[in-house]
Formats: C-alpha cells, sequence, structure tokens
C-alpha cells in the first residue's frame, strides 16, 4: 500500500487555475523530486498537501486513510484539518524560524504546544518536555548543530538555519517530510551543506517530496521524479527516464532552456 495517494487535486485562486488535477503516489523510504518552471504550480501542491491551502478538488490519503476528499464535508473540518498536518513536516525556502527563540526552542516549540493538549498534560508535563527535548537535541546533533543548541537564528548562518529548520519538521515525526526549494535562498557552499543532509536523510529512508531547481541532486536522490508545467504533471518516472531520457517534448525544452542558464 503506498504510504501517499493523491488524486485529481485541483486548486484555483480566483479565475487562475493553478492545479488542475495532479495525481501520484509514494511508497514508504521513496523520494519524489518535482521540478518545473517558476509558476507551474510546485509550491501549491505542497501547500495542499500539508493543508496550508484547501483544494478546490481530489483527494489526499496517507496510509489509507483518506485526509481530504473534496466530495466529503466531513474530511474538510478545522479541527480535523490541524491533526491530520502532523502527518506532514514542511521545510520552507526562507527557513521560517521564530527569531525570539534559539535553536532548541524552534525545534520544541510545537511539541510543547501540542503537549498541552494532552488530557494527563498536568500530571505528565515534566517527563513529557524531558522526552521533546531529548529529541530535539538528538536531532540537531543529527544535522551537525550539537554546538549550536542555544544560538538565536540571527547567530546562524543560513545553512544553519535550514538544518535547524529540518529538525523542527522531523521533530514531530511526520510521515512524510516536505521541502519547498530548501537551497534556494543558499549561495553555492551552503547549497551543499544542506543538500548533504537531505541526501542523508534519502539513505535513512525517509519518505520526502521536494520541490527543488538542482537537477543534478534530484537525478541522484530521487525515486521518482515529476515534470510539472502548468498546473498538470506532463512527465512521471524515474530520474535517468524524466531527465536523462525525457519522452515529451516540454520536459526537453524545459531541461534543455535550464541546462543554458
Amino acid at each position: 500500500m503506498a504510504i501517499l495517494d493523491v488524486k485529481d487535486i485541483r486548486k484555483s485562486f480566483g479565475q487562475t487555475q493553478v492545479l488542475k488535477g495532479i495525481g501520484f503516489s509514494l511508497e514508504r523510504g521513496q523520494v519524489v523530486s518535482v521540478i518545473g518552471s517558476s509558476g507551474s504550480g510546485k509550491t501549491t501542491l505542497l501547500r495542499c498537501l500539508n493543508f496550508l491551502e484547501r483544494p478546490d478538488g481530489g483527494s489526499i490519503a496517507v496510509n489509507g486513510e483518506i485526509l481530504f476528499d473534496a466530495a466529503d464535508p466531513a474530511t474538510q473540518r478545522e479541527a480535523e484539518i490541524r491533526r491530520k498536518r502532523l502527518h506532514f513536516g514542511l521545510v520552507f525556502q526562507s527557513f521560517n524560524l521564530f527569531p525570539q527563540y534559539t535553536a532548541l526552542e524552534n525545534v520544541t516549540l510545537a511539541g510543547r504546544l501540542l503537549a498541552k493538549e494532552e488530557p494527563d498534560y498536568k500530571t505528565r508535563k515534566k517527563e513529557m518536555f524531558e522526552r521533546i527535548d531529548a529529541e530535539a537535541r538528538r536531532l540537531l546533533a543529527q544535522m551537525g548543530l550539537s554546538d549550536r543548541m542555544n544560538n538565536y537564528p540571527h547567530q546562524l548562518s543560513g545553512g544553519q538555519q535550514q538544518r535547524v529548520a529540518i529538525a523542527r519538521a522531523l521533530a514531530l515525526r511526520p510521515d512524510i517530510l516536505c521541502f519547498d526549494e530548501p537551497t534556494s535562498a543558499l549561495d553555492p557552499e551552503l547549497t551543499q551543506e544542506v543538500l548533504r543532509v537531505i541526501r542523508q536523510l534519502a539513505e535513512r529512508q525517509t519518505t520526502m517530496i521536494i520541490v527543488t531547481h538542482e537537477m543534478a541532486f534530484a537525478r541522484d536522490v530521487s525515486s521518482q521524479v515529476i515534470f510539472m508545467d502548468g498546473g498538470v504533471v506532463v512527465e512521471q518516472g524515474e530520474p535517468a527516464q524524466v531527465i536523462g531520457a525525457p519522452t515529451q517534448a516540454r520536459t526537453r525544452q524545459f531541461l534543455d532552456s535550464y541546462s543554458q542558464n
């Protein structure tokens, strides 16, 4: 069974139809890279998967559970949507760290807030917070940031901030980790630093969806590549096929123009 099953996702903003029926599936441990020109709908797709945008049509299922079905209002209640977001972790291209919190506090914040909603929070607060802190420290160490846990975002490089953001996304143990062009705000050296971390996650069989403009990285790390254009999936398959030997003229045109830039 696929860990993620996306069917016919549609999304419009006013009269502009951004997603025109996107569908794909993802097995546990796979990495899907989504490529395409600006405006092709890649980021909107990620935002729909994370319920930051509500799709106008289609369905999203994780581990066989229907999280969203445009035809079923029961799947669209706000309280349910909040819970369903926990299936996904999202790493933004602009880091989105809270500047008033240290790296460690950024990673533990969501877990602490969720712990307060547990019925036994008052009696188990100390135990819960100790577990959350221990997991955050482990993740930051995994990101190579053991000596930066008490630093504030302005005291960190862009690459270090993005690694904190990755640790924050992993802290809630999502089924699927999503990246929205995680290196677009970084210089080449810091880009390699972040890509190295993502590659290590792939080697640990972390299930991921990566919107990226790094073609060589997408080719090397992905199980599948999806090429989007104009709100539709133009071509999908193994990296060697989509990037190395595309069958669609639009895919070839995109890759040719990309290689010339």
